[in-house]
């Protein structure tokens, strides 16, 4: 089988939407800001990469790929063509009529043709208006200008017509009075409406409701016309002033024999002149492919289209936003891929929500506990991945256990030890011992079994500093994942310790791991009070008589707060009695056999000689670490915290 290989340019299609690769994309950003809606609202909006570097397009995207068609058709087209179209046909309907008069007359009457046609003024608006009371001899020229005056008055009706799109080359003159009467009706009702009065739409309909598919209200009915009437003017407005002002006087001069028709068109013109103007968009068309009038329109109204579909896309902040856009048309717009990334990005709740990662509805999704594990899961295999590339913490330790958890290595068996035989060591020892052949004659020297660890239960306490600057520094991030990750490494390796997380500014408050993804910034994030943090901590290890306990404290600053009895006293640069009030809270966890290990983010002079007094009087140990190496410090320490040897 052959495979063929190339450089990904973002077109190639982008695999099936897996819920795990969303979850894990959005997962810093609900950790860094604490909010789940925002953290979709940026997928949707940037997109995301797949594991094999594929790329799933996001709205910013879609939104490149709508101005683009957009670009393409003003690059491609010239409006003005549209009138040199009229005119040429124009001069075909002149040319052909003098050429019947000099094949079908003689004489005197020839020459009053000729004259008469020589009258008929050279441009196309003069010529279009003069015609139609211009008395043919030769019938085809006659059936050729019907052709296009019907043609031009269907494109001036076609905001009254929607519901007879068949019709529209075909308007007889019972047509035009029906469509005279129902514009009169309108104007009349809109009259009623300035008024204060309350129209009767449902008359309405019942009459006219065919001509306006959809339509269920008098606005409906406004805003369908508005937009169609919208084009004709987006059309006008991309045109040069001189080629506006010659379709103006074609417009005006279509329906010479029905002057109420275009008195009540002005009229509701006029009503909707707000609604029109909104609507209406300039568009620099600048290409040289000719278009005829009707082609024209059909251009207008799809840069309306994408226009719709531009405000509507960025408008777009939710998933349920989202659902509304159709995807049939962003493939009528944009093309089959556009449809493609539109429904990917539509499967997104669906997705997380069948992988058990969401729950609730639209404005109230939430992370289910399943999706906090993942996020965790995640956190600890990310600082591990590390470690292992780096070989970061590779603590030796001499002394091994004689029971407990199993290690890769074996040992001469001693009286005492868990007789877990290494059989391939003591066959080896016993061939050592005497050579080879057979039998293989063991002797109690010949003994080998696996080597054991004892692991203590442990009791932890994170306590997370969140105060405003390690939020503004951009460290509280790293400090949130690695709480988490420690809670994926405590509940897959050490099921049976207890690890709480507690924060701390200028009150402390504990946290639930299910809390930490959403956990952000409040009012009250001001001042770093670690004797409150010490305090809640040192009550929650009470509970935990014995094993190890454990403070393991996360923080870019000294203290600068501190409680007097229920109320935090906070001052900045700190006060002796802040000092002393949080140092005897320390003295407090050491003599309940409470070890506080620090983890400092900053090295300022203050946060280093006010840990050293608390490492002096503790017996804890201090690290700094920077935020990308936070987590590799705090897993490696807990790990080999917990790991207590014995035997030889």
């Amino acid at each position: 089988m052959l495979h063929r290989y190339s450089r990904w340019d973002g077109s190639q299609a982008f695999g099936d939407l897996d819920a795990d690769d969303v979850l894990d994309e959005i997962a810093d950003d609900v950790l860094g800001y604490g909010d789940l809606k925002s953290a979709l609202q940026r997928l949707l909006q940037q997109g995301m990469r797949g594991p094999e570097g594929t790329r799933m397009p996001g709205l910013k995207d879609l939104l490149d790929k709508l101005r683009a068609q957009k670009a393409q058709r003003m690059q491609r087209y010239d409006l003005g063509s549209s009138l040199e179209d009229i005119a040429k046909k124009l001069d075909d309907v002149v040319k052909t009529e003098r050429a019947g008069i000099e094949r079908g007359l003689q004489g005197r009457e020839r020459e009053r043709r000729r004259q008469a046609l020589e009258q008929i003024p050279p441009d196309a608006a003069g010529r279009l208006r003069e015609l139609q009371n211009y008395e043919f001899h030769d019938e085809q020229a006659e059936q050729k200008f019907q052709d296009l005056l019907a043609s031009l008055r269907a494109q001036a009706m076609q905001p009254f017509m929607q519901g007879m799109k068949n019709a529209l080359g075909n308007l007889t003159p019972e047509d035009l009075r029906r469509m005279r009467e129902m514009i009169q009706d309108l104007n009349r009702m809109l009259r009623e409406r300035a008024e204060g009065g309350e129209p009767d739409f449902a008359q309405f309909k019942a009459k006219w409701g065919s001509q306006f598919p959809g339509a269920e209200s008098l606005d409906d009915v406004l805003e369908q016309i508005a937009q169609r009437m919208a084009q004709m003017q987006s059309l006008m407005q991309s045109l040069s002033p001189e080629q506006r002002a010659q379709l103006d006087e074609m417009m005006r001069g279509l329906f010479l024999q029905d002057e109420r028709l275009e008195a009540a068109m002005r009229q509701l013109g006029m009503h909707l002149s707000d609604m029109i103007d909104e609507m209406t968009q300039r568009y620099r068309f600048r290409g040289d492919e000719q278009v005829g009038l009707e082609d024209a329109m059909r251009l207008m109204e799809e840069m309306q289209q994408l226009d719709a579909l531009e405000r509507e896309l960025r408008g777009t902040r939710a998933l349920e936003d989202l659902d509304r856009v159709d995807p049939a048309q962003v493939e009528k717009l944009a093309g089959e891929e556009a449809r493609r990334d539109l429904e990917r990005l539509q499967e997104i709740a669906k997705r997380l929500k069948d992988a058990g990662y969401l729950e609730g509805e639209d404005d109230d999704l939430k992370l289910t506990a399943r999706a906090i594990r993942k996020i965790a899961d995640k956190a600890l295999r990310d600082i591990f991945a590390r470690l292992k590339r780096d070989r970061f913490g590779g603590h030796q330790i001499d002394r091994r256990g004689a029971g407990g958890d199993q290690t890769d290595e074996s040992k001469r068996y001693e009286f005492g030890d868990p007789f877990l035989l290494d059989l391939k060591e003591t066959v080896m020892r016993a061939l050592g011992r005497r050579g080879p052949g057979t039998p293989v004659r063991l002797v109690p020297d010949d003994f080998a079994v696996i080597r054991t660890e004892q692991r203590t239960q442990a009791a932890t306490v994170v306590m997370l500093d969140m105060s405003r600057s390690m939020l503004n520094n951009g460290y509280f991030l790293p400090a949130k994942k690695v709480a988490l990750a420690l809670s994926a490494l405590i509940r897959s390796q050490f099921p049976r310790d207890a690890l709480y997380i507690v924060g701390f500014s200028l009150y402390a408050r504990e946290f639930t791991t299910q809390q930490l993804p959403t956990l952000s910034w409040s009012e009250w994030n001001m001042g770093t009070n670690m004797h409150a943090g010490f305090m809640l901590s040192r009550r929650l290890l009470a509970r935990h008589a014995g094993g190890n306990r454990q403070i393991l404290m996360v923080t870019d600053g000294e203290p600068t707060a501190h409680l007097e009895g229920e109320v935090a006293d906070f001052s900045y640069p700190p006060t002796p009695r802040t000092v002393q009030e949080t140092l005897r809270e320390v003295q407090r966890c050491t003599r309940e056999r409470i070890i506080i290990n620090t983890f400092m983010l900053e090295r300022s002079p203050w946060l280093t000689s006010f840990v050293e007094q608390m490492a002096r009087i503790n017996r804890g140990r201090a690290f700094f670490a920077t935020p990308d190496r936070l987590g590799e410090y705090l897993v490696v320490d807990y790990v080999s915290a917990r790991r207590r040897a014995r035997g030889a």
